[in-house]
This record gives C-alpha cells, structure tokens and sequence, in this order.
C-alpha cells in the first residue's frame, strides 16, 4: 500500500509547491509509482508538470463532488511512473460547496480509496491556507512534510500548522504524523540561513530532514518550461537536493 504525504505550509512562499512536484518527479526517477494530487485552486503543481490548467475538463474538484471517478481525472505526466490529479479555479468553489456534505473532511480520502494500491507514493500539494482542501489533504495522509523556509519569519505560522494537525489527530486521522520539515530556500553564503538551519533543527530536533533544499535560479526557471527541474537541468543544485530527499524518503521507510 502507498504512502500518502501532505505537502503542507499555509505560508505562501515556502517552496510547498516546487517541493511537492520535484519530490514526486525525483520519487518516479526512482522508479517508484507516484501519484501527485493537485489541491491547490491555482493549479500550479500541474503547471509545473507542463499541463495546460485550462484544458482540463475534469478535475479533482469533480471528483470531490462526486461529479467524475478517480480514474476519468488521472492523468499520465511526460515522466515515467508518475501521474497527476489535477486542479484549476474551479476547486475555489469546492469549500463553499461541499459546506454541507455529509462526511466532507473525508473527501479526498475516499478518492485516493481508489486507487492507492497502484501506487508507491502519493503526493498531495496543499493550498496555503488551512481551510477545509487542507483539511481534506491531512485526513487523507499517513504524514505531512512541511516545507520551511530559511528566513528570519521561518517559524512564523509553524506553531498554527501544528495546532492543526494535532486536531486532525484527534478527531479525524489519528494515524497521520510530521514526517519532517524540509529546510528551502538555503542560501549558503548567509549567515543567517545558517542562524535559522541550527535554531529549527535545535528546536524540531529529528524531526528536520537532512537534506537542505538551496536556492537556485534553476530550480526556480523550471516551472515556466512546464518541467521539474530534474528533467530541466539534471546537474542543477536544485535538482541534485530533491534526488536526496526523495533518497533519504525511501530509505526512512515508514
């Protein structure tokens, strides 16, 4: 059975979405099955797979509503082993909709129900916020990675985050766990990328992955090209890093 992860941060600007394509492209790299589910309304994790958001006709907000199967959604990425559930403005509607559906927090994971067993891992990119999509995401997965980034305000909403999900624990997935915090937007040359590197791992301890995720212009020119950055430029910091953190994910296991 898959493993279902939650991209998740209501913090804009953090690299959530970069981090959620270019996990599941370097996931599929090594050739792992992977499912990435788009349930941001901007749709930019299906962008960032070269998809055309308004060509879709069916997409993961019809299938909350029950309007389409998982299966007329899915779509095939130009990358082998992975595929994609994807989301356009229409989602934006989905929190007002589903307001008063039975079981509504659950959604998503009837959907995922679905289709689980054809997967190693599943990816779930959150919209940044923590809204009733974001809840959806965490009821549905084993755990949440969260990216943070390395800048002075790095904490700031992290402690709200947390609040959340020990609320989802409680009421509504007591299974679901941090798999751990991803540290972007490095920049090596900072003293105070170093400052906040120590300060969150020193506070989070084990519970920061090993991988740090630098800035880098390639990693962030490669969602205009429509492709991950480990089919943009394979030899780029950014595209090395993602390779390692899909590693350390894999080899962590469970």
């Amino acid at each position: 059975m898959s493993q279902i992860f939650a991209i998740a941060n209501q913090k804009g600007g953090v690299g959530k979405t970069t981090t959620a394509v270019n996990l599941a492209a370097s996931l599929a790299a090594a050739e792992k099955r992977t499912l990435l589910v788009d349930m941001d309304p901007q749709g930019n994790a299906c962008s960032g797979l070269g998809l055309d958001r308004g060509a879709q006709r069916q997409t993961i907000y019809n299938a909350l509503l029950g309007e389409a199967t998982t299966a007329e959604i899915l779509i095939r990425s130009a990358l082998q082993h992975l595929d994609i559930l994807p989301a356009n403005s229409d989602l934006i509607g989905a929190e007002i909709e589903l307001v008063s559906a039975l079981a509504r927090e659950k959604k998503l994971r009837g959907i995922l129900a679905e289709v689980r067993d054809e997967y190693d891992y599943i990816i779930i990119d959150c919209p940044p916020s923590l809204g009733l999509l974001t809840v959806n995401a965490l009821t549905a997965a084993d755990s949440v990675v969260i990216p943070l980034q390395c800048e002075f305000y790095a904490m700031e909403g992290l402690s709200q985050l947390l609040k959340t999900i020990r609320l989802i624990q409680k009421e509504l997935n007591p299974k679901l766990s941090v798999r751990g915090i991803v540290l972007t937007m490095f920049d090596g040359r900072n003293n105070l990328s170093h400052q906040v590197s120590d300060e969150i791992r020193a506070h989070f301890d084990g519970q920061v992955f090993k991988t740090v995720i630098p800035r880098n212009v390639r990693l962030s020119e490669s969602p205009s090209h429509g492709l991950p950055v480990l089919l943009y430029d394979i030899a780029s910091r950014g595209a090395i890093s993602y390779l390692e953190l899909a590693k350390e994910i894999i080899e962590s296991g469970n």
